[in-house]
């Protein structure tokens, strides 16, 4: 018997034992006995995995236990679950509670790495509870910083345990868990679905159910149109694709009829696949409890920790220098269709204070140089292509047949109006964007001076390739005497609302933001801090572009679906800016040209033209579009050095010669 496994057996006794035992006074007593259980029940199924009774298991008992494992936390549960912070609270206390629900979440994540058999991270954290059962034991002598300490010291000690085999996941294709249920599975049979240990529910299900009903051929065409974009995205940035092996799958569980025939389109062009744990996933059946958890590392981001984390980080790249090199970048399936969700900010669920906000800010900044040193950014590409769930309602059928529709629209045609709008763009000096209506919009985007106007240009005429659906033109602005007022009265980012959302912009870059969501301007800058600006204290605008894809804006109008679609879609629906990294971060230096021969030249700005004297300032990990919808504008206009007007838009419509086709269906 090997050490990992001895470790687990003795843990899960102990834990046993726990879950029978009244040694610890209440309420602490009903928090540790019900958590024993849960480890308990999770090491029974965890035995029908190993055993290879779970393959052998008919759907209706797979289906409980899948709902035994996740029940806890759906929201009608969820108001007496320990992972919900502020029941944890009430029951136990400020300091204890919040602890203590951090590690009942955490062991609830050992579901995922049970079914993958990873039996050294689970049993880490099972060892983990034993020790903090034994210190409420100790009442008398317990304090709250010793227990802060032992779950911090936990993370410290085991950050490179868990970062191994984050690392390793991304990138060694030999972890075939996730593809061997695409490739080895009858995906007819929906046991599949219940292979993973993620939850399923009803998008999962009537997903599989959706694609298991078309023929190979649509299957397989839809499957082109993404794997296609991908290829296309190596070939227009004239980069080697032939030099990769592997390539980083993503998608939503119910997908793999789509995700199969992709992997061996995906084989022709030389790469295997990687899908690892953060690749695959259901959809979020309780965003309430997401959000909750969001910031639980504040419990222990410290200085120590981020100097551990990085350091083991860059040890694990490092020892897989050779397999990072071959990975071509990811090829993203996404999903929209869920219910809009508004989160309560509970004052019981962890947050980042001002120090910690900056350390996982110089945490994120470094660990991405990391990952650009060994998977590098002027070698790899990738495409995102998104679909609908059945979550959408009663007309996700047609909504998904629209959706390949504009998935799917004529390039060659798209490609000459979107050059109008570039040639009248590239003429300015100035881009004036107003509002109307309701919307406040205000501002002056600056753009670069085109050195050689007949063989430059500042405007990437985007097709479908990476980027899928096909439909804007967009550069990388000039930030000095970029300034003015961004406001949207409605706007989903990250699949969080904001009501009244706005940002000012001074010389480019963020100088103030507001929205209307919470009581109190405190909550509501927060909530942009940590969710827009992902805790910067201020982001350059990375991207101002112009969507030209108004079929689908029809299409969401038709279904009632703008605030259920993805950035993906809506980005391509209006105007947008995006604050954060240019499109082209890391790829500065590759030349990019457009269908009519004219390189791309707009590929940075002043800040991102850091990375030459400092790269920590050049860059931010993080893009966040913006999208102002047709309806709210009011004018888009560029102004010449001469002072000519050409007006884009006007009202909500497109008014430039060349343009018409775009209105057809607005």
């Amino acid at each position: 018997m090997d050490i990992v496994r001895e470790r687990y057996d003795m843990a899960i006794s102990r834990i046993n034992e726990i879950a029978g035992e009244s040694l610890i006074k209440e309420p602490y007593g009903d928090y540790f006995r019900r958590t024993a259980k849960f480890i308990c029940h999770l090491d029974n199924i965890y035995q029908k995995i190993i055993s290879g009774e779970i393959k052998k298991l008919e759907l209706r008992e797979l289906e409980r236990i899948n709902y035994d494992l996740y029940s806890d936390v759906y929201n009608e549960n969820y108001s007496e679950s320990y992972a919900n912070p502020e029941f944890a609270v009430k029951k136990l206390g400020d300091d204890y509670g919040k602890m203590l629900c951090f590690l009942y979440e955490q062991i609830r994540k050992t579901i995922g790495n049970l079914y993958r058999k990873q039996e050294e991270i689970s049993v880490s954290w099972f060892e983990l509870f034993i020790e903090i059962y034994v210190d409420f034991e100790a009442m008398e002598d317990i304090t709250v910083d010793g227990v802060r300490e032992t779950l911090c010291s936990f993370m410290r000690d085991n950050t490179e345990i868990f970062t191994e085999a984050s690392v390793d996941a991304m990138i060694n294709p030999d972890n075939t868990f996730a593809t061997d249920i695409v490739t080895k599975s009858d995906l007819q049979d929906l046991r599949y679905l219940y292979y993973y240990g993620e939850h399923v529910g009803y998008n999962e299900i009537e997903m599989a159910k959706y694609l298991n009903s078309l023929d190979q051929d649509k299957i397989d065409s839809l499957a082109f149109v993404y794997t296609e974009g991908y290829r296309k995205g190596f070939i227009n940035t004239g980069k080697d694709l032939s030099i990769k092996e592997t390539v980083d799958i993503r998608y939503n569980i119910g997908f793999e009829r789509i995700v199969k025939a992709a992997i061996k389109n995906f084989e022709k062009m030389g790469l295997k696949p990687v899908i690892y744990p953060r690749g695959y996933g259901s959809t979020n059946f309780n965003r309430q409890y997401w959000f909750d958890h969001k910031f639980d590392e504040a419990l222990y981001l410290d200085k120590a920790y981020v100097k551990r984390k990085l350091e083991v980080s860059k040890q694990a790249f490092e020892n897989r220098k050779e397999m990072a090199s071959k990975m071509a970048g990811p090829a993203v399936i996404e999903v929209f269709g869920e219910n809009p969700f508004e989160p309560e900010n509970k004052k019981e669920a962890y947050s980042l204070d001002g120090k910690q906000q900056k350390l996982k800010v110089e945490f994120t900044m470094e660990y991405q140089q990391i990952v650009q040193e060994y998977i590098k950014g002027d070698e790899r590409s990738f495409t995102i292509i998104a679909f609908p769930i059945p979550e959408f309602g009663e007309n996700f059928r047609e909504m998904f047949d629209a959706t390949v529709e504009i998935n799917t629209l004529d390039e060659e045609k798209y490609a000459k109006v979107q050059q109008c709008l570039i040639d009248a763009l590239d003429k300015a000096v100035y881009v004036k964007v107003k509002g109307q209506g309701r919307n406040k919009t205000d501002i002056k985007v600056m753009m670069h001076e085109l050195a050689n106007p007949e063989k430059e240009t500042n405007f990437e005429n985007c097709l479908a390739d990476v980027n899928i659906p096909l439909g804007e033109v967009f550069t990388s602005p000039k930030l000095k005497g970029t300034q003015g007022l961004l406001h949207v009265s409605e706007v989903y980012l990250g699949k969080l609302k904001y009501k009244n959302f706005e940002m000012t912009f001074e010389d480019g870059k963020v100088k103030d933001y507001n929205c209307s969501n919470f009581d109190s301007e405190e909550e509501n800058k927060i909530y942009i801090k940590e969710n827009v600006l992902y805790n910067h204290e201020t982001l350059p605008i990375g991207e101002f572009a112009i969507g030209t894809n108004t079929t689908a804006y029809a299409m969401a109008g038709k279904f009632g679906a703008v605030y259920k679609l993805p950035i993906l879609i809506v980005e391509k629906m209006g105007p947008h800016f995006a604050v954060g990294d240019t499109c082209y971060s890391y790829e500065e230096e590759i030349k990019t040209y457009n269908p009519d021969g004219k390189e791309i030249v707009a590929r940075e700005n002043e800040v991102s033209a850091l990375r030459k004297t400092d790269i920590s300032k050049a860059y931010f990990g993080c893009h966040t579009d913006i999208t102002i919808p047709y309806d709210e504008i009011g004018e888009i206009t560029a102004v010449t050095k001469a002072g000519e007007e050409i007006t884009i838009i006007k009202n909500g419509k497109f008014v430039l010669d060349g343009t018409e086709m775009l209105n057809k269906p607005l």
